[in-house]
């Protein structure tokens, strides 16, 4: 039995779901700074707006975007506007790293390259250690995650990928 606010397996299974598609995590990056419509979205991902409603429902239905007031567009038409929970951050997904960086890769793949910055480290070190470097580098992107949005800040994105080199000995 569920504890009041645990969710249920079957949301469990229809989060995890959710957010194994680039294309939705590409989704809520558009509505985590800004509220944007449907036909919004689906033009800044240059998707037919049907296929774009289908990933925005499933993610309305499973609480990683909010449906805001509905608006008049342009043309009269009743629109609306759908903004990101900010839960995607607290939702584990079993096996989340390769949509992680195909999301990435999608992301920036029309970016000039100085966009775009990147480091890569190898090191050498034992268990604790790793685990020491992981947990310090967990620790300070939670501090930045629990920050309010500057009013004045440009929307940006930072991966940081950690894996075993089982080629560099």
């Amino acid at each position: 039995m569920n504890r009041p606010g645990q969710d249920s397996d079957a949301d469990v299974v229809a989060k995890g779901r959710a957010l194994s598609s680039p294309l939705r995590l590409r989704i809520l990056r558009l509505c985590l700074h800004q509220s944007r419509t449907n036909k919004e979205i689906a033009e800044l991902l240059g998707l037919n707006p049907a296929s774009s409603l289908h990933h925005v429902r499933t993610l309305v239905r499973t609480g990683f975007l909010v449906a805001e007031e509905r608006r008049k567009g342009n043309r009269g038409a009743v629109e609306v506007p759908y903004i990101a929970s900010r839960k995607s951050w607290q939702t584990p997904v079993d096996n989340v790293a390769p949509v992680l960086i195909e999301t990435f890769l999608q992301e920036t793949r029309d970016l000039p390259p100085e966009d775009i910055e990147v480091w890569r480290l190898g090191v050498k070190f034992n268990a604790a250690r790793r685990e020491e470097m992981l947990g310090k580098l967990r620790a300070v992107i939670e501090e930045y995650v629990r920050l309010p949005a500057d009013d004045d800040g440009e929307a940006t994105s930072l991966m940081i990928a950690h894996h075993r080199d089982p080629t560099a000995g």
